[in-house]
């Protein structure tokens, strides 16, 4: 059975073992010719001669690589020459490529991944400046047509100042959202955690949101009637945000006549789970993983009509990231949509 040496040491190994063989077959020759006594001191000379040839080449082929490597990396603006270290350079050529593979599918993941940021950023100043022109240039036309001469008529003055001011409350809502948005990103807005009865709070957001429901014929229920308070630990002004993102959000896409109903489901791990389903257009597949994008829209022109920042799913998502919690949806199209998110249950 052969001798398994570590790849990173065959080059200098055996290269030292060609340079012992020359220079012990030609000492060989001369101590030989002398006195077989100096046989041991010969053998003695191969074996130093062996361990000088092989840590001089090691040591130099790895100083050599070393330097041609850093200077690749120093080349290459994209490379960081910082991260190159001794302890990585091996005269293992199989090694090497591993290494280069590696560092070369490493910047590929991360030149796609700022291909994706850049695609996602040119969107989303696309989109931006879309809800805010969209508004603004409203604004401005009833403004220019006030003081082009409708201003001295009183019915389309009024009218043309209420349209308005619906414009400005639109712009009032994006801006809003967009620096809450911004805040829980960078963690500036901070959450006030209170333990509270969530099937209260659910009944509050139903009372204010029944007029808006009821418009849309949509009506807002429990799936049952909680005897006991179901107490849970979040920010209530937050959550009740969530809430009403939710179900406006389900109002927008109801059905007349249809429902949306809310459910409170106990989870392990002391977590409980709010469901709010509806009965109404549901979503396609391929558009579920872009819903909690900024201004993304299942319906990009009936939504609009509807008002709103376009910033509602986005809102929720960063709510309840903030809470370390989880969201879910689940959606048919023509059955109807459910979004569910945990909450930590109060002890």
């Amino acid at each position: 059975m052969g001798i398994i040496f570590n790849k990173t040491y065959k080059f200098a190994f055996f290269t030292s073992i060609l340079i012992t063989i020359i220079l012990s077959l030609i000492n060989g020759i001369y101590f030989l010719a002398i006195d077989s006594f100096y046989i041991w001191f010969y053998i003695i000379e191969v074996i130093i001669v062996f361990l000088i040839s092989f840590f001089i080449i090691q040591y130099r082929v790895e100083n050599f690589i070393y330097k041609r490597m850093k200077k690749i990396y120093d080349d290459v603006s994209l490379l960081d020459g910082s991260t190159l270290g001794r302890q990585k350079i091996t005269t293992n050529m199989e090694t090497l490529t591993k290494e280069v593979e590696l560092f070369a599918r490493n910047k590929k993941l991360e030149i796609e991944a700022l291909k994706i940021r850049e695609n996602y950023r040119r969107e989303f100043i696309g989109n931006v400046s879309h809800e805010l022109k969209t508004p603004l240039f409203t604004v401005q036309g009833y403004i220019e047509t006030l003081l082009d001469g409708a201003l001295n008529d009183e019915k389309i003055r009024e009218k043309y100042l209420k349209r308005a001011k619906k414009g400005v409350e639109r712009l009032t809502y994006i801006i809003k959202d967009l620096d809450m948005i911004t805040k829980l990103e960078v963690g500036e807005l901070h959450l006030e955690k209170e333990t509270f009865d969530i099937i209260d709070l659910i009944e509050n957001v139903f009372e204010s949101l029944e007029m808006k429901a009821s418009k849309n014929l949509i009506s807002l229920t429990l799936n049952e009637k909680y005897q006991n308070p179901i107490w849970v630990k979040a920010d209530k002004d937050r959550i009740q945000q969530v809430l009403s993102n939710l179900i406006v959000n389900s109002i927008k896409y109801g059905i007349n006549k249809g429902t949306t109903e809310l459910s409170i489901e106990n989870l392990i791990m002391n977590k409980v789970l709010i469901r709010v389903a509806d009965n109404g257009e549901g979503i396609n597949n391929d558009e579920i993983p872009r819903l909690f994008e900024r201004f993304y829209r299942v319906d990009k022109s009936g939504s609009r009509e509807q008002g709103g920042s376009g910033l509602g799913l986005s809102i929720v998502k960063h709510i309840l990231d903030a809470h370390n919690e989880k969201i879910y949806v689940e959606s048919q199209i023509g059955i109807g949509s459910e979004f569910s998110f945990t909450l930590e249950k109060a002890e």
